[in-house]
């Protein structure tokens, strides 16, 4: 006998069953989100070993077993600083040239082909304060990756012809720097607020071509020696072993006397100014900046909640609210505090907006500002700013490498020892009061440096409202 199913009976069948069940069936409702109870999360700065090799290098060390590769960050304790000012790109052109420029014992090419045949990676970098080579290998052929390393640290070739490679490179990004408004209003403000101080210096094509290779020798020879080293190792390497090939690799490496630099040359009592950039554009960039705080200052933690609530914080912040969710004057809008290690860092405000509402802006800055020199924040702003830095601390630490490293700089600049481990408590210590404290030590209206690139015609004549002095510059900052 053939049987016929109807398709809206079996549903209809179904259905029934379910009420049936749900109303045979007690089950427990899930509870809600803000009920839930968890362990306390319970996190500890990761150590790092710190090892005094007998070649005068210091050794910072962290294993991590959990892919066959290893990394190393070589750092000499010397940087552009010890260049002449009047050599700007100095710092471009030894690093690319120390990285493509081989060895006395290795051409460019047969370094480049090493590297290739290991899979490794090889960068160079060069700092205000210090000279780093980075190498990432497998552990199996770490033996032969730090013959290299040796090699780079000791005797790096500086060719001739990677050399005039580098400075043709450096010399056509300068050429380029003046199409993105937004580096040249960054480049404009620097040298306005560190003037006559490398911190402030760009480069251009007659200080790029007036670095030889020479100067690059010179440096080497004055700076780069194992009392001068600090070497970060992380991944999966067996300690005796890599010391035993440290050791090995470094013999023979005269330990000499390295002249200290001096950072002194900032000036500290700032005028401030307006400088606008005229550039055929619907928008104009807006960046609003003075000098910050060093790390030896005690509100650097209340600086670091107030960047947050100015601008630091996203959606969060005071800026983003008013300017971007409330008046809808721009897509974003920011702040950024660097806290300088050996000199004042930056605290910057910034945004992008319609050329016709730059000032309309820039009034919103600064009553943002005045408010927060003028009144405590709130408890629930306060809460916020803390918890999120506190919260998103842990995050730092994801990478192996990168602990290591940054417990070789902390060391470098003399933090003292508890400061990752105190980081979070200090947050949660800052007040409301240290909050309005710091507002008023960091925004000061009469030495902020304002930089503005855009079609200044719709607001060029309203700039005086700022009680700044105002002047047309070019992208290079003349007048």
């Amino acid at each position: 006998m053939h049987l016929s199913l109807n398709p809206l009976n079996v549903f209809l069948t179904f259905v029934i069953s379910v009420i049936c069940c749900a109303c045979t069936t007690t089950t427990q409702q899930p509870a809600h989100p803000n009920d839930l109870s968890f362990q306390p999360l319970v996190f500890h700065v990761p150590e790092v070993e710190r090892v005094n090799l007998d070649s005068g290098i210091s050794l910072y060390l962290r294993e991590d077993n959990e892919l066959p590769l290893i990394q190393l960050t070589a750092m000499i304790g010397s940087g552009a600083l010890a260049a002449s000012i009047d050599k700007a790109g100095f710092d471009e052109l030894f690093a690319g040239s120390w990285r493509t420029g081989g060895t006395r014992q290795r051409t460019p090419a047969d370094l480049e082909k090493q590297i290739d045949f290991l899979a490794a990676n090889l960068g160079a970098q060069m700092g205000p304060y210090f000279t780093q080579i980075d190498l990432s290998l497998r552990a199996q052929d770490l033996r032969e990756g730090l013959s290299i390393f040796a090699d780079l640290l000791k005797d790096p070739g500086f060719a001739q012809e990677s050399f005039e490679l580098e400075q043709i490179k450096a010399q056509e990004r300068v050429r380029r720097q003046n199409d993105n408004p937004g580096s040249v209003a960054r480049r404009l403000l620097s040298a306005a607020l560190y003037p006559h101080h490398y911190l402030g210096q760009s480069p251009t094509i007659q200080s790029i071509a007036s670095v030889t290779r020479d100067d690059l020798i010179n440096f080497h020879r004055t700076f780069f020696a194992p009392n001068n080293l600090s070497l970060a190792v992380s991944g999966d390497f067996d300690r005796k072993e890599l010391i035993a090939l440290l050791e090995q690799a470094f013999e023979g490496w005269p330990k000499q006397t390295v002249p200290n630099i001096s950072v002194d040359g900032i000036i500290t009592e700032q005028v401030g100014g307006v400088q606008v950039v005229d550039r055929p554009i619907p928008q104009t960039t807006v960046l609003v900046g003075g000098l910050g705080l060093t790390k030896d200052h005690p509100d650097q933690y209340a600086a670091r909640v107030l960047n947050y609530i100015l601008g630091g914080g996203s959606f969060n912040s005071r800026m983003m609210k008013e300017i971007r969710s409330n008046r809808g004057l721009a897509y974003s809008a920011y702040s950024f505090l660097q806290v300088g290690r050996r000199l004042p860092g930056l605290f910057v405000a910034g945004t992008e907006t319609q050329n016709g509402k730059v000032v309309e802006v820039l009034g919103l800055i600064h009553e943002i500002m005045t408010s927060l020199r003028e009144n405590p924040v709130s408890d629930a702003e306060l809460q916020l700013a803390k918890e999120s830095q506190i919260n998103s601390f842990v995050f730092g630490f994801d990478d192996s490498h990168a602990i290591v490293v940054q417990q070789m700089h902390l060391d470098f600049f003399n933090y003292p020892d508890d400061y990752l481990s105190n980081y979070r408590n200090r947050i949660s210590e800052v007040t409301a009061q240290d909050v309005q404290r710091i507002a008023n030590e960091l925004i000061r209206f009469q030495e902020q440096q304002v930089i503005l690139v855009g079609d200044s015609a719709p607001y060029f004549e309203q700039l005086n409202r700022l009680n700044l002095p105002v002047k047309r510059v070019t992208p290079d900052g003349l007048e």
